[in-house]
């Protein structure tokens, strides 16, 4: 594994709530509430949660697409969020976004190939001649035919698209790409292909990803760390084994039992299970949540395991893991 590439420190984004008939700011929506993790060169980290968990906001005010309201991005050991233009010129080019919507995040009007050399044009001084040779470098990285830089988005399928947004992300030969859902929108064959391409590329390039996903399933596929974010916080955070293994809340664990059960033996153990850990996330609301229904600060439960409970939840939970890693 390579060196801290970034680190995010306390990341906040909060929209105002306005009201009256001055219509001033009355609260906040906290969308992302104090939210701390670092990603190493070539390492892919998943970022885990349902819809409305704060987890695409996260990923977009890192990019540089949702305005952060507090906390810091330290990216090479500087901070981005109050960095120079020329510095962050420089963040814009090494990080990119690949986005859930393929077909949306294209401007249907303009041909692949200008699809593909805007961001080369935003950061680099080529030739038409060197800029079109980029261009089909690119599309025969991601295993396009050459001939698609004539073609327009809707003439492609959902997976193509895909890889052409993966084509555009790694024209700047970013450091950090932020995938948001890319995969949500295809079948489940499309998926595996563009996963697999996915990690290809990675390993081609050194590239490193946050991967942002609803899917723990995918996640698992793809990433070394996990971060479970819920309610504009995170709730778990450790290695992939850590969490699949020995998950400690339950938000956690009510993600995990959501995953569909292949094996037609367990499944009814399977729903005992996920029927279990419902009840018990529905029944003890005040265990997990503070008195303002926000999520408890991290703490340690290993070196490589955190979790967010009150103390002697903590406390508790350190020893069940104990117990589960002597069991094991």
């Amino acid at each position: 594994m390579g060196k801290e590439i970034i680190q995010i420190k306390d990341l906040k984004v909060y929209y105002p709530i306005r009201s009256g008939f001055w219509n001033r700011i009355t609260d906040y929506v906290r969308a992302v509430d104090g939210v701390n993790f670092s990603i190493n060169e070539g390492e892919t980290y998943g970022l885990i949660g349902e819809s409305g968990s704060g987890k695409s906001t996260t990923g977009k005010a890192i990019v540089g697409i949702e305005k952060v309201t507090g906390g810091q991005i330290m990216y090479k050991g500087v901070d981005i969020t109050k960095a120079s233009n020329r510095k962050k010129l420089n963040y814009n080019k090494d990080v990119q976004m690949i986005f859930q919507d393929s077909m949306s995040s294209m401007n249907p009007r303009k041909r692949i190939e200008d699809i593909i050399a805007e961001p080369i044009r935003n950061f680099e001084n080529l030739t038409t001649d060197q800029e079109r040779d980029r261009v089909q470098e690119l599309l025969d990285i991601v295993g396009m035919p050459s001939d698609a830089i004539y073609k327009y988005p809707h003439e492609f399928s959902g997976g193509q698209r895909q890889r052409i947004g993966v084509a555009r992300a790694v024209a700047t030969n970013p450091k950090l790409i932020i995938a948001d859902e890319p995969t949500s929108a295809l079948d489940l064959s499309v998926q595996a292909q563009v996963l697999n391409f996915m990690k290809h590329i990675q390993q081609q390039y050194n590239i490193a990803y946050l991967f942002i996903s609803h899917d723990l399933g995918v996640v698992k596929h793809m990433s070394e760390n996990l971060a479970i974010m819920h309610r504009g916080r995170l709730v778990e955070l450790g290695s992939r084994d850590e969490i699949y293994k020995h998950p400690m809340h339950i938000y956690t664990k009510r993600l995990l039992s959501a995953i569909p059960q292949v094996d037609v033996a367990n499944r009814e153990a399977h729903k005992a299970e996920r029927e279990r850990v419902e009840h018990e996330f529905l029944e003890n609301q005040s265990k997990w949540y503070d008195a303002d229904g926000r999520v408890f600060p991290l703490q340690e439960v290993t070196p490589n395991h955190l979790v967010a409970l009150p103390e002697g939840g903590i406390r508790a939970a350190i020893q069940e893991e104990q117990n589960e890693k002597e069991s094991d």
